[in-house]
């Protein structure tokens, strides 16, 4: 196991996080200060990690409330529906991973976003040819039935104690009184301002007064409030059967588009009979075992669990922890690629694809994937899959390979404990930054463009792609929350945003802590390499710049930079009934950890 080390910050003061969410007699006309960010915290009562201090002090109200960590969740995740509203809301998706304490058992959610009904292999085909991927992104084509709300209602009514209208409450509350804009929401809203303004409901919601939002600045979004209102006194009912469900039906079959725009907008035809149908799968996890504990994660659609689980497989009988940083990193990199290779040919919506859930996490499989790895040699891309129906005792290769298909992002997570030790991984998404840029008018939400996570055509006709479009099918997702526990007890909870990079996210701080260790926040703020069975491997500038790039090349590695890979948050249960919740120093402008009682260990 790995050893815990001091934080670099224990916590913050319960005064600190209170003053976010003060009573009804706080002025409504200003936002209260916003607390500050720290990426370590460690104490007792319960722990909440996000990318932000606003959303992460709505979950630390709920868990000293009384709450527990499942209401957490959804409290955090709808303040992140306000102040990261270009990558998760009410009108996206997402896979929640929850531990029950008193079971020793986990638990997940699918909240995966389906097509129309009437959609067919041919979604994005236009002329006998895929659309422009920039064309699909902004348009009611992308736009898949949210299953965002579903999720926050089934959660809570199978896990939480607290009713939907108190886990929204301290949302309604920032989106009504404002939160304070900075760098990075400025920076998003500018790389999607030509799109935003295309939309007369987007424009107004996101440039105010016709212009990018300065930082410092407050922005309110008092629309979202009624929204948020509404639902908690209503049920998301109001959403998939009611007027907001027409709102939102109507958004995508008629985009409302400013005059003079230039752009074409192509409706979709998402309808109210797509809403009423949609239900949020109750799912067993994948599981495997590594190092001699249980790894859980989400299970298909999304590819997350599996691949995570066949990597860990296939390093499973290599000391990481004795190699060094360069063949650790090879070691690493292959595993990925491997683990790429085959979910892109067996991973699909299980509803309508034969995906073999239970022979991609076998070690058996793995085993006969991992003897394909060198020490002194690397793999090509794209690497053939191997068969998990059949995996044989000897190497598997060969047979026709596919490249793996773009995948959108910009996503969040959020990680939560109690202080009963109930824990909660939690990805939610309306694919890339921005979604579709199609905001529901009166509303204060924008819809997701989700659908382009379909392959818009099989990548090589002569392998079966089990992601083409169809109708109610969820596209793959790469969303990755894990669990990971020991003799039935949490040891950690980790989890990513970043489209497909997320799987090697959370692979690479998974084992930058059980096997190299790393404590948890220093396995998150460690620099990243994301191989997704590809001719390059991208690498984070303190890798792409140091001397391991040129030993790994000489293996026969090549590599491009990535500036940024993921934003993880995880939680880690220490002795003595504490956590220590972490998230990322820097990326994506740092995130908020908090305790509800701080203490030093």
């Amino acid at each position: 196991m790995p050893t815990v080390r001091r934080p670099l910050v224990a916590g913050v003061t319960l005064a600190l996080a209170g003053t976010l969410l003060a009573g009804p007699a706080a002025a409504q006309d200003r936002p209260a200060p916003r607390p500050a960010k720290t990426p370590v915290a460690v104490g007792y009562g319960g722990a909440v990690a996000s990318v932000d201090a606003d959303a992460s002090a709505a979950g630390l109200e709920v868990l000293r409330d009384g709450g527990n960590a499942v209401d957490a969740a959804v409290a955090t995740a709808a303040a992140l529906g306000v102040t990261e509203p270009y990558s998760a809301g009410l009108g996206g998706g997402g896979y929640f991973v929850s531990y029950d304490a008193r079971t020793h058992s986990v638990h997940t959610l699918d909240g995966r976003e389906t097509a129309p009904r009437t959609a067919d292999a041919g979604l994005f085909l236009e002329d006998g040819k895929p659309l422009p991927f920039a064309d699909a992104v902004t348009s009611g084509l992308s736009v898949g039935t949210p299953g965002t709300p579903a999720t926050w209602e089934t959660a809570l009514r199978k896990w939480g104690s607290r009713s939907l209208a108190d886990v929204l409450s301290p949302a309604e509350r920032i989106a009504d009184r404002g939160f304070t804009v900075d760098p990075t929401f400025r920076s998003q809203t500018a790389d999607n301002e030509e799109r935003f303004r295309d939309f007369p409901a987007t424009a107004d919601l996101f440039l105010p007064g016709g212009r990018l939002p300065e930082v410092g600045s407050t922005l309110r979004n008092p629309d979202l409030a009624r929204t948020y209102r509404e639902l908690g006194r209503k049920g998301m009912g109001e959403l998939y059967r009611g007027a907001l469900g027409r709102d939102i039906v109507a958004t995508v079959r008629k985009p409302a588009v400013r005059s003079g725009a230039t752009r074409k907008v192509r409706p979709g035809d998402l309808s109210t009979a797509d809403l009423r149908s949609y239900a949020v799968r109750d799912q067993a996890p994948t599981h495997t075992r590594y190092r001699g504990l249980d790894v859980y994660g989400a299970p298909p659609s999304s590819s997350g669990g599996t691949s995570v689980a066949e990597a860990l497989n296939v390093l499973e009988n290599t000391d990481l922890g004795g190699l060094s940083e360069e063949q650790y990193l090879h070691h690493y990199i292959e595993a990925s690629r491997i683990a790429f290779a085959d979910r892109g040919r067996w991973v699909g919506d299980p509803a309508q694809e034969d995906v073999p859930t239970r022979g991609l996490t076998s070690q058996a499989f793995a085993d006969s994937r991992a003897c394909l790895i060198r020490d002194d040699a690397v793999l090509k891309s794209p690497l053939a899959p191997g068969d998990p129906r059949h995996p044989g005792s000897r190497c598997t290769a060969g047979g026709p390979a596919a490249p793996t298909t773009y995948e959108g992002r910009d996503t969040t997570h959020l990680t939560v404990a109690d202080r009963w030790g109930n824990v909660v991984a939690y990805t939610l998404t309306i694919e890339q930054t921005g979604g579709s840029a199609m905001a529901v008018p009166g509303r204060g939400f924008l819809l997701n463009n989700e659908l382009t996570d379909f392959s818009f055509a099989p990548a090589d006709p002569a392998v079966h792609d089990p992601n083409l479009p169809g109708p109610g099918k969820r596209p793959r997702s790469s969303i990755s929350p894990t669990v990971v526990l020991q003799d039935g007890r949490p040891v950690v909870a980790v989890g990513s945003p970043g489209g497909a990079t997320i799987i090697t996210t959370v692979l690479q701080t998974l084992t930058n802590f059980l096997d190299r260790d790393m404590s948890l926040e220093d396995a998150i703020a460690a620099p990243r390499a994301s191989q997704r069975n590809a001719a390059t491997t991208e690498l984070e500038p303190a890798l792409y710049d140091s001397p391991l790039r040129t030993r790994l090349e000489k293996l026969g590695h090549r590599f491009t930079e990535n500036p940024e890979i993921g934003a993880a948050t995880g939680i880690q249960r220490l002795p003595g009934g504490r956590w220590l919740a972490a998230a990322e120093p820097e990326r994506r402008g740092g995130g908020s950890a908090l305790v509800v009682h701080p203490g030093r260990h």
